[in-house]
């Protein structure tokens, strides 16, 4: 990972830091159910295109966003942990990979983001 410089994202996106729940060894639809919930969200989510798994500032997937839903519609396999009550009025996408641009970004660095563990880019 080159982290002397950031890639520039052009496009409309929502980076997703997935610190907590990433590892190594993930599957594509570990990796998938881990980046698309449960968050809290603005309605600037509607102008996102794309959202980006992150972890340790490093782009591991991007996605194309095909529709916003409130947490826990969809289900999950992988994990667990969607359903609690205390994600009640946070938000889940439904999507696929972005195989058309994600070249440009998966395995660049982007930065670390602080606290929030999502960033909304260019929306």
């Amino acid at each position: 990972m080159n982290q002397t410089k950031e890639v520039d994202i052009k496009h409309k996106a929502i980076l997703v830091t997935i610190n907590q729940l990433y590892h190594p060894r993930m599957n594509p639809l570990e990796l998938y159910e881990a980046t698309r919930g449960v968050w809290r969200l603005s309605q600037r989510r509607e102008k996102a295109e794309y959202v980006m798994a992150v972890y340790q500032g490093e782009v591991k997937e991007v996605y194309r966003v095909k529709r916003w839903l409130p947490a826990g519609t969809l289900e999950y396999t992988t994990r667990k942990d969607v359903y609690k009550p205390e994600y009640k009025g946070r938000w889940e996408f439904e999507g696929e990979v972005a195989n058309d641009i994600r070249d440009l970004y998966v395995g660049k660095y982007i930065g670390t983001g602080g606290q929030n563990p999502v960033k909304y880019v260019n929306t």
